[in-house]
C-alpha cells in the first residue's frame, strides 16, 4: 500500500488535560490582545472563561444565532463557514490553538455572521461578551490590540473576497493552500505538511469552486510536482512555484 493513503496529519483526541489548568494559562497568553499582561492579571481573566469540549463535525453555533459569547480555541481546530446569497457555504478560516473566534459586540441584536464548527476534536474557552467588556476597561492595552485585530481580520476578509470574485480557480486554490501552510505548516518528508484534516471538498468550499473542480486543479497540482497529498492531507512540494501560481494574473 502507498504510504499516500496514510494521512501524516497528527490527529490527537482530546483528553481532560489538554484544556487544564496550565493549558488554559499558556493559551491566554498567545491571545493577542492579552498577550502583553502581566501573569496575575491572566490568572483573574481565566476565571471568567469556562471550557467546552467538542467532537468533529460539531457545530458550536450557527451563522444568525444571538451573539453573547467570545471564543478561544485551546485545543484542536475549528473551521468557519459562511454562507452566501447564492446558498454556498464558503470555509472562511480554520483556527488552531490561541485563535479567536466569536464576536466582540455588546449588542443585545448581535448575531453571528458565520458558523463555526469543530474540524477535529477541540476544546474551546469561551467568556460572555459582556465579561470581555469589562476586561477591556481595566486594561486599555488590550482594547487597543482589538482595534488592531479587527481592522486586519477585515482586510483579510476582504482579500479572501476579491480572490473568490476576480481570480481564476487555480490562483485562488494556490493562495489558499499558501495561507494555510503559512499558518499550519510544518515540514515534513512529504514537504511543508498543512497539519490539519484537509480534503477536496474543504479546498472547494475555501475557494467558492465546485469540488469537481477544486479536485482536478489539486491533481494538476499534485501531477506537476507542486504538492503532495492524500486522503485528508495536502503538503506543499514547491512553494516557489505555489507562490507564482498564486500571484499570476
Amino acid at each position: 500500500m502507498s504510504k499516500r493513503r496514510n494521512s501524516p496529519v497528527q490527529l490527537n483526541p482530546i483528553e481532560t488535560h489538554m484544556c487544564g489548568l496550565d493549558v488554559r494559562l499558556s493559551i491566554l497568553h498567545r491571545v493577542p490582545f492579552f498577550a502583553g499582561l502581566p501573569h496575575k492579571d491572566v490568572e483573574q481573566i481565566n476565571l471568567l472563561f469556562r471550557e467546552y469540549g467538542y467532537a468533529a463535525g460539531e457545530t458550536i453555533y450557527f451563522s444568525g444565532d444571538r451573539a453573547r459569547h467570545l471564543y478561544v480555541v485551546a485545543s484542536g481546530q475549528i473551521k468557519l463557514l459562511r454562507h452566501t446569497v447564492a446558498g454556498q457555504d464558503i470555509l472562511v478560516d480554520v483556527l488552531s490553538p490561541g485563535d479567536f473566534f466569536g464576536t466582540l459586540s455588546s449588542f443585545d441584536d448581535a448575531a453571528y455572521s458565520d458558523t463555526a464548527q469543530a474540524q477535529t476534536s477541540a476544546c474551546v474557552l469561551a467568556i460572555a461578551v459582556d465579561d470581555f467588556r469589562t476586561i477591556l476597561t481595566r486594561h486599555p492595552a488590550a482594547a487597543l490590540a482589538v482595534l488592531d485585530i479587527t481592522s486586519k481580520r477585515l482586510h483579510e476578509a476582504h482579500e479572501m473576497l476579491r480572490q473568490i470574485s476576480a481570480y481564476p480557480v487555480e490562483q485562488r486554490i494556490a493562495y489558499i493552500l499558501l495561507r494555510l501552510a503559512e499558518k499550519l505548516g510544518e515540514a515534513s518528508d512529504e514537504g511543508l505538511l498543512i497539519q490539519m484534516p484537509l480534503t477536496r471538498d474543504d479546498i472547494a468550499q475555501m475557494t467558492g469552486a465546485t469540488a469537481e473542480t477544486a479536485s482536478r486543479v489539486m491533481s494538476q497540482f499534485q501531477k506537476d510536482g507542486v504538492i503532495n497529498s492524500g486522503r485528508q492531507w495536502v503538503a506543499i512540494a514547491d512553494r516557489d512555484r505555489l507562490t507564482a501560481l498564486a500571484e499570476s494574473a
